[in-house]
């Protein structure tokens, strides 16, 4: 993925689970393969081993691979990689409120953040089971007529370490 910063294209490398939680991000100028190395020694440092990885057809992702020795791990296909491609959305929506990047350094400190923040709060319909999405939800459900709930929308108590903000 490319991103712009401050008028230069730089490579925003990710690294997405089977959920598409967002595991490692790793910014650089080039896409070669000791780039492609460095990336896949940072993801593979992660507790847990992939039983496979899942890669565009860029060849300094196999000899990084090879040199690592988990060739035979990789699998490559034409639809095989659009689960890392879909994960940038959020990210590219993001980085156009923002208007850009200027500094490397705040590029890097937002693709590490923005990775947590999403998975933290990005909870997809798709990974929970009826019945356990019901009983989290039955609560606001029962509770959006009480008076409880008319109550607790008067006006919030906001202090300085509730507030969150990118």
């Amino acid at each position: 993925m490319y991103v712009k910063l401050s008028g230069e294209m730089f490579y925003l490398w990710r690294c997405v689970d089977h959920e598409i939680e967002i595991l490692e991000s790793y910014i650089t100028k080039t896409r070669d393969r000791d780039a492609a190395f460095t990336f896949m020694r940072k993801a593979l440092k992660r507790p847990g081993s992939p039983a496979a990885v899942t890669t565009d057809r860029l060849r300094s992702y196999r000899v990084a691979m090879k040199d690592l020795g988990n060739k035979e791990k990789q699998e490559v296909g034409s639809w095989a990689n659009k689960r890392v491609e879909n994960s940038h959305v959020p990210f590219r929506r993001r980085e156009r409120v923002m208007l850009q990047f200027k500094r490397s350094k705040t590029l890097q400190k937002f693709a590490s953040i923005h990775a947590n923040v999403h998975n933290h709060f990005n909870l997809q319909r798709h990974l929970v089971d009826r019945q356990t999405y019901e009983v989290g939800a039955q609560p606001r459900w029962l509770g959006s007529n009480s008076w409880q709930a008319k109550r607790s929308r008067q006006k919030p108590n906001l202090h300085r370490r509730d507030w969150f903000a990118f």
